[in-house]
């Protein structure tokens, strides 16, 4: 005889948020009708018991390996589980395009993400922002920079510029602050040079291009000032063989976002939790200190709305202008509907950044 099934059981993780909300609405629904008697207030609290056994799904790309990212947020997330009260499960996904595709898909519930990352998820109001990684107001440390062998010409830069189809480019993906926005925008298109410009590129994470310019696989490759740190720790001889051609301006930091559909009660305890986090004296706050030097974040993380993507909105608003002005159009016409676009799109942006809630 086939298995009496409630009304509706909680779904598996993989399921989608979507599916969850239909699932809770029909569970309360079937509550409701069954207990006629029992407050609303009494039935949400059911239901929030119900959710507290689905895990909550945290995206990330990883820093380093996969295996090691993993490793590196264990005990915060593990922290975050214990304050929650509920399982908290980790996505570190191997590259921009399947962690926002994951995001897209409802697999991921909150995320760390890269500013411009963080700008799609938000523009397309699947997500808020909730933190920011902290920095120190007078040390802006985190910059872009460009990498390129040692035993190379000693006006590298000017060689580059003067010339960039005699060069093998390595570069991060398209939604990279670091790896590609900021480059882009400071440096190429200024000297009239796009990307495509160079004899080949090579698409990677930071440690894959500063490994392929240090192997001879390419010959400058764009990075980070924090990510290269790193990797003179984790390949002292590689990174001996490299050095720094060109360093951006500050970059604006990584952020946490989560769905705009989990509860608000979950957001504010996530938010409060990372604000919180090594903040404490004694033992357990040297220990949470400790995890956020391994994370690329020692000074922890400050609470923040969507206006913090407002700096990111900027440089994606002027790297699209570069472009249009830099591009060849069949006739000014052409060209000023462009730029009209740009400007109506990024005032409809900043509106909506600006008044957004998280």
């Amino acid at each position: 005889m086939p298995t009496r099934r409630r009304p509706c059981e909680a779904p598996r993780p993989e399921a989608g948020t979507r599916r969850r909300l239909l699932c809770a609405a029909a569970w309360r629904g079937a509550l409701a009708a069954a207990l006629p008697g029992v407050p609303a207030a009494a039935l949400f609290a059911a239901d929030a018991n119900a959710d507290a056994t689905v895990p909550l799904r945290f995206g990330v790309l990883p820093i380093g390996g996969a295996v090691e990212s993993r490793e590196n947020w264990t005990p915060l997330l593990g922290d975050l589980s214990r304050a929650l009260g509920r399982p908290v499960s980790v996505l570190s996904m191997s590259s921009y395009e399947s962690l926002d595709q994951a995001i897209r898909r409802g697999e991921v519930d909150f995320a760390l993400l890269s500013a411009k990352l963080a700008l799609d998820a938000v523009a397309q109001q699947r997500m808020s922002v909730v933190a920011q990684v902290k920095r120190h107001p007078g040390l802006s440390r985190h910059r872009a920079v460009l990498l390129a062998r040692k035993t190379g010409s000693h006006h590298a830069l000017n060689d580059l510029l003067g010339a960039p189809a005699r060069w093998r480019l390595a570069r991060g993906d398209s939604r990279s602050v670091s790896g590609f926005i900021v480059p882009q925008l400071e440096l190429f298109l200024p000297h009239g040079i796009p990307m495509e410009r160079f004899q080949s590129e090579l698409v990677d994470t930071h440690q894959g291009t500063a490994l392929a310019v240090a192997n001879g696989d390419a010959d400058v490759a764009t990075n980070n000032t924090t990510d290269f740190e790193r990797f003179k720790l984790q390949f002292p001889v590689e990174a001996a063989r490299l050095h720094v051609i060109w360093e951006s301006s500050p970059t604006p930091p990584a952020l946490f976002v989560m769905r705009r559909d989990q509860p608000a009660a979950v957001q504010k305890r996530l938010q409060d939790f990372l604000v919180g986090y090594g903040q404490a004296k004694g033992p357990r706050g040297d220990a949470e200190r400790e995890v956020l030097k391994q994370l690329q974040a020692p000074l922890g993380y400050v609470a923040e709305d969507n206006s913090a993507l407002l700096p990111t909105a900027a440089l994606d608003y002027h790297l699209a202008r570069q472009r249009a002005l830099n591009a060849k159009w069949v006739n000014e016409a052409a060209r000023q509907a462009r730029l009209e676009r740009i400007e109506r799109s990024y005032a409809q942006q900043v509106a909506a950044l600006r008044g957004a809630a998280p």
